[in-house]
């Protein structure tokens, strides 16, 4: 147990001490801002302020922490021996930055509160963050940064033992079209034939009519591989899938279809199966609310992990719904396009609300990447952006997580998407 003293103990001091010590470290902390507990406390202590309260050890607070709101901030990044940092502090304090102000910056998505330019989904722009200027996206600095702490609490306090902790691997497939002829039912079905005929697409009119006779597997339906291999594993894999309206009329199917429900069931048999909320849902709760409820009446149990459609995390609105809807954990914090941590970290952080400084209990599962990523990459130029973001996270022992469609495991595709899901998401079994 390591006691945390401050003068003005406050949600945002809490909530990323906690993270870092708790959460990435496996270290129970207790806090006091009672000077007398400081000094009489004879076991491992810290103190996080201006200036040193005695011969403790002493992290300097850049202030961020003790603040309220948001207000536009001047960052410079600095290196760091191999990774970053910035809030810079004085040489008394044991560390050269605040990494908890730091922390804190990425971890709540600070600069996603400040006035900025969104995409044409009216998404957060990579281009805009902090991580994406710098060059540190790839880097799950928040988590390097807690490694570096864990090191001077040794140094200081040899008798403190931390867990020991592993790489968790959770990969994630987004389902946003199960079925590529199947279910589409007869208007759908009618225009897909009609659009093949006047593009003289005689070999899909084919492929079509063979799924629909049933002689011939939907190309998109990948889930008996995808299941097959995964429930070998222990690792965890979660299958998020579209109930609501379709973003395109070619994306689209009969949701309501006993062959889909059935789908779903099967793949709940065996792994967590999520929602991914339709795009139309994400500002309106009421439908939030309506397409909870259907898939919960599918699984026949209560909905833990959603994703939002097209990644867009309206902040703090979204995560508001979400935390009212009673959802443990969401999957939409990353950028579709883009490697990275969009939070700086790989460990699963819970959700705080800067508006109103609170902690909630929503939990923000952070992901590396998902395959759209690499549109325009080759094959080797894929492996190593992956193999190298593994080994980041594996160096601090987080959760590596990367999305993928079951359409990525199609028969008209080549085998390397397979590949990767085999052999990287399911290595360290």
């Amino acid at each position: 147990m390591l006691l945390i003293y401050t003068q003005k103990l406050t949600p945002r001091i809490t909530y990323i001490f906690k993270h870092v010590c708790t959460r990435i470290l496996g270290m129970d902390v207790t806090f006091t801002s009672v000077i007398e507990e400081l000094i009489a406390h004879n076991g491992p202590k810290l103190s996080y302020g201006k200036q040193p309260m005695g011969n403790e050890l002493f992290l300097q607070s850049q202030g961020l922490l003790t603040e309220q709101g948001v207000e536009s901030i001047d960052i410079s990044i600095k290196p760091w021996e191999e990774t970053i940092g910035f809030f810079p502090v004085s040489e008394k304090s044991a560390l050269p930055f605040d990494i908890f102000s730091a922390g804190f910056y990425l971890l709540s998505r600070y600069e996603e509160y400040l006035p900025h330019v969104k995409d044409e989904r009216g998404r957060y722009p990579v281009s805009e963050s902090l991580g994406y200027k710098e060059k540190f996206l790839q880097q799950p600095v928040v988590d390097i940064w807690a490694y570096k702490f864990k090191e001077i609490v040794q140094r200081q306090f040899p008798d403190i033992t931390f867990p020991d902790k592993k790489m968790q691997v959770h990969p994630v497939i987004k389902a946003v079209e199960p079925f590529a002829y199947q279910q589409k039912g007869f208007f759908r079905l009618f225009i897909g034939y009609t659009s093949d005929f006047f593009k003289f697409k005689i070999l899909q009119i084919t492929r079509r009519t063979q799924v629909i006779l049933g002689v011939r597997r939907d190309p998109h339906n990948t889930f008996k591989w995808i299941i097959n291999r995964a429930k070998r594993s222990k690792n965890n894999l979660s299958v998020f899938f579209l109930l609501g309206e379709a973003a395109t009329f070619k994306e689209s199917l009969n949701t309501h279809r006993q062959k889909f429900k059935m789908l779903i069931k099967y793949v709940n048999d065996y792994k967590e199966v999520g929602l991914l909320f339709s795009f139309n849902s994400l500002t309106q709760h009421t439908l939030l609310k309506k397409e909870k409820k259907r898939l919960e009446e599918i699984i026949n149990r209560s909905l833990s992990s959603i994703m939002g459609s097209h990644y867009l995390v309206n902040l703090p609105d979204f995560y508001r719904d979400l935390v009212e809807l009673e959802i443990k954990k969401d999957f939409t914090m990353i950028y579709k396009n883009e490697v990275g941590f969009r939070a700086g970290t790989c460990t699963p952080f819970l959700f705080y609300d800067l508006d109103y400084e609170i902690k909630t209990p929503l939990i923000i599962h952070p992901l590396a990447m998902a395959s759209t990523a690499f549109a325009d990459k080759s094959e080797m130029e894929i492996k190593k952006a992956i193999e190298a973001v593994m080994y980041s996270v594996h160096k601090v022992n987080g959760t590596f997580s990367m999305i993928f469609s079951n359409t990525d495991f199609s028969p008209e595709k080549n085998k390397f998407w397979k590949k990767i899901f085999s052999e990287k998401m399911f290595q360290n079994d």
